[in-house]
């Protein structure tokens, strides 16, 4: 196994040559074999041990171990504890979810501190056929079915090649010693129970069963990139991106036979699971939207609009003093006393400044707010109907702000002036107002 080992390594991943190593070492069969390996193939390693305290002494006696060993052998070891149960419970995650986040936080700083390049895990050949089971008897697409990646960002599996059965063979040839974690035995968790009694009956069904599903695996990995190329293609057809929202032309998608599957792909990288609600969005009417951890998915006339949640400001409201000459947060706006006025634009307004109440404040529109729109002789109109007229999206609605005194509106910044400030002939004093771009 060490031969094909280094072989491997040489073959798919040459480029940790002359690296520093973090391995990822509980003091189980799988990670001693795999810190074994490298001890004999000349890598600078630094061996990483994460106690999750879940077995009380036990925990610390797989820390002591580890920590025995690479001292014995001279290897530089780190390690930390965490209070893994207190984790879980503050962020309602399941035991092994938090263990997981925890640990591949912990490796990543590790990374930092040690000045390393890639951390190294034990996970092998059942390791992956066990997440394949898991995730099919969850319900999955490619994704889960292609498995546990090789190489993931800096976290690189060398072993994912060789099964248990030659880990275990290359330990007992080698009289290598490890722990026993105890709850290996338990059937308590599903992946225990996959391993402890449906992958022994798939073995007895076919010994090279291992073989016969890595086999599937790369032809379900190959099915996943032709998907992943015809989605880039289709992408570029149906979508716009226009700063950070992304915009899905309905009318092209729906000519698309299976655009539900095109969805899929475009849109589970953004955090979004709610699969059947995202489907009915596309016919349901417009407004309603799907919400993932940091983005939303916006039904808005003939598009659904992906757009990042807006994070709400502990401050709603924006003062504006009549000293002020240039505000930057939430926009750059100008303020400016001039004797004439210029051609008037979108982006600039002049109005009486006698008739300004301050301080000004910007703030977010909102239901019900009403404004006299300037040229229209004094009539009222709502802001809603404004942005109604011109056609905003929500995304676009929820951007605009307004700039108010007293209550009332004096600019929809960006869109109107509002008819009650503007310049007349008793006018003593000219305010400038505009968007600095």
């Amino acid at each position: 196994m060490l031969y094909q080992f280094q072989n491997h390594l040489s073959t798919h991943f040459p480029f940790l040559k002359g690296k520093k190593l973090l391995l990822a070492v509980s003091g189980g069969l799988d990670s001693m074999v795999l810190l074994h390996l490298f001890q004999q193939s000349d890598f600078e390693i630094i061996v990483c041990h994460c106690n999750f305290q879940l077995r009380g002494l036990e925990s610390f006696g797989d820390q002591q171990f580890v920590q025995e060993y690479t001292s014995q052998h001279t290897i530089p070891f780190v390690f930390t504890q965490f209070d893994t149960e207190a984790f879980a419970k503050d962020y309602k995650l399941s035991t092994q979810v938090a263990a997981r986040e925890l640990r591949y936080s912990w490796f990543y700083e590790q990374l930092e501190i040690q000045k390393a390049d890639y951390i190294l895990t034990a996970h092998h050949a059942d390791d992956n056929l066990e997440t394949f089971l898991i995730n099919l008897s969850r319900g999955t697409g490619l994704d889960g079915l292609t498995g546990i990646p090789a190489q993931n960002d800096s976290i690189i599996r060398p072993l994912l090649t060789f099964s248990r059965q030659e880990i275990e063979e290359y330990a007992s040839q080698n009289k290598l010693t490890w722990r026993e974690d105890s709850s290996n035995a338990s059937d308590k968790y599903l992946r225990n129970k996959i391993r402890h009694h449906l992958i022994p009956i798939l073995k007895e069904l076919n010994p090279n069963f291992i073989s016969s599903f890595e086999k599937t695996q790369s032809y379900l990995q190959e099915s996943k990139e032709l998907v992943d190329d015809a989605a880039v293609m289709v992408y570029q057809q149906v979508a716009k991106e226009e700063g950070n929202e992304i915009y899905f032309d309905l009318n092209q998608l729906l000519k698309l036979p299976n655009y539900n599957s095109y969805l899929y792909q475009w849109l589970s990288e953004f955090g979004f699971t709610a699969w059947n609600d995202i489907y009915d969005l596309v016919s349901s009417q417009s407004g309603k939207q799907v919400l993932a951890p940091e983005f939303r998915l916006i039904k808005d006339r003939d598009c659904l609009i992906v757009s990042p949640l807006k994070i709400e400001s502990n401050q709603e409201e924006y003062p504006i003093k009549s000293s002020t000459t240039k505000v930057n947060f939430p926009l750059n706006i100008s303020f400016s006393t001039v004797n004439t006025i210029e051609p008037t634009s979108n982006s600039t307004i002049f109005v009486d400044h006698e008739k300004l109440e301050f301080p000004l404040v910007l703030r977010h529109w909102k239901e019900g707010d009403v404004f006299q729109p300037f040229g229209m002789g004094g009539k009222s109109k709502k802001v809603s109907k404004l942005f109604k007229d011109e056609k905003l999206s929500l995304v676009e609605k929820e951007a605009i702000w307004l700039l108010c005194s007293a209550n009332q509106v004096v600019w929809v910044v960006g869109m109107r002036q509002d008819e009650r400030y503007k310049i007349n002939s008793e006018t003593k004093k000219i305010l400038k107002i505009a968007i600095e771009l």
